[in-house]
């Protein structure tokens, strides 16, 4: 059967998305305001022109086929880029509105959000929606149009990105502050082989960050816990379960507080940079263009200054 989906319509494929995303029929007769038979008849006449099974039924509910899954992703850019469509009619007629979908490494909820609430407060008329997780997620929801802009250290090397600097990021060894190797003044990475590092999800920027540098130091860290949080691992520092390779700006309050301290580790900090980052076959429109230039000039001024928490 030959495959020719020139001539399907914008409503034919919202109704796959909202079968694909409740996994019934039914369900997505409710989302979508219409009776199940109108939902089954527009699948229907989407998978005629597609030639192809577009779902099918499992046990825990109605999922896409691969056919299903790539039509699907061309339903995500087709929505993204009507939704840059109406952005860019507001910007035609000389409103200051627009959505911006921001992407942001868990690591960096320590100084993005100040930033987003003063670009908030600057341009009170743009709405934000915020998602925070490890660098893979986001990396994944950038080449899914999920998000507009992601905020993050190392860049992605399988995307075509336009990155931008933020600022420097700094990335350390803590400790309890009454820990032995807090009061040399010097300590090789060969004294931390046998110390027991609370690390974070494989997937996460600073666990990559981590494993390269002892890999470097011909030395394999003893891991003690995996934590999919940097607070919770800064928090089982605090408490004595032992240290972690974290990035600086996660401890300024705790290195004010002196509840932790920076092991003096030959070769750290390691310094990275903050970016900003959006695919660059992606227009950008007003809105996304006006937060991406805030971070670029203005994001390093929200940074910690985990110097300041050393001679606090």
């Amino acid at each position: 059967m030959k495959q020719d989906i020139r001539n399907v319509t914008l409503k034919q494929l919202r109704v796959l998305a909202a079968v694909a995303k409740t996994g019934s029929v039914t369900a997505a007769a409710q989302r979508l305001n219409v009776s199940p038979p109108a939902v089954t008849l527009q699948m229907q006449l989407l998978q005629d022109q597609a030639g192809l099974p577009l779902v099918e039924r499992r046990p825990e509910g109605t999922t896409t086929t691969a056919a299903g899954a790539e039509i699907l992703r061309a339903v995500e850019q087709i929505e993204t880029i009507l939704a840059d469509c109406g952005a860019a009619l507001a910007a035609i007629a000389g409103t200051k509105r627009g959505t911006v979908s921001v992407g942001v490494i868990s690591t960096a909820k320590y100084f993005a959000p100040r930033a987003l609430g003063a670009f908030i407060r600057a341009h009170p008329g743009i709405e934000l929606q915020l998602t925070i997780g490890n660098r893979a997620e986001m990396i994944e929801a950038l080449n899914r149009y999920e998000i507009d802009i992601a905020v993050m250290g190392r860049p992605p090397d399988q995307l075509d990105v336009d990155v931008n600097v933020i600022g420097e990021h700094p990335h350390v060894i803590i400790a309890p502050p009454d820990h032995p190797l807090a009061r040399a003044n010097s300590v090789s990475p060969s004294q931390l082989a046998h110390e027991t590092f609370l690390v974070r999800e494989p997937g996460s920027g600073t666990r990559g960050l981590m494993e390269r540098f002892f890999a470097e130091a011909g030395i394999a860290p003893r891991i003690g816990m995996q934590i999919g949080s940097n607070e919770t691992i800064k928090q089982a520092v605090i408490a004595g379960l032992g240290i972690a390779f974290i990035s600086g700006h996660v401890i300024d309050s705790a290195l004010i507080t002196k509840s932790l301290a920076i092991l003096p580790v030959a070769g750290l900090p390691i310094i990275r940079q903050w970016c900003v980052a959006h695919l660059r076959a992606r227009r950008l429109m007003p809105a996304v263009a006006a937060l991406r230039a805030f971070f670029i000039e203005q994001g390093g001024s929200f940074l910690p200054d985990i110097h300041a928490g050393v001679a606090a």
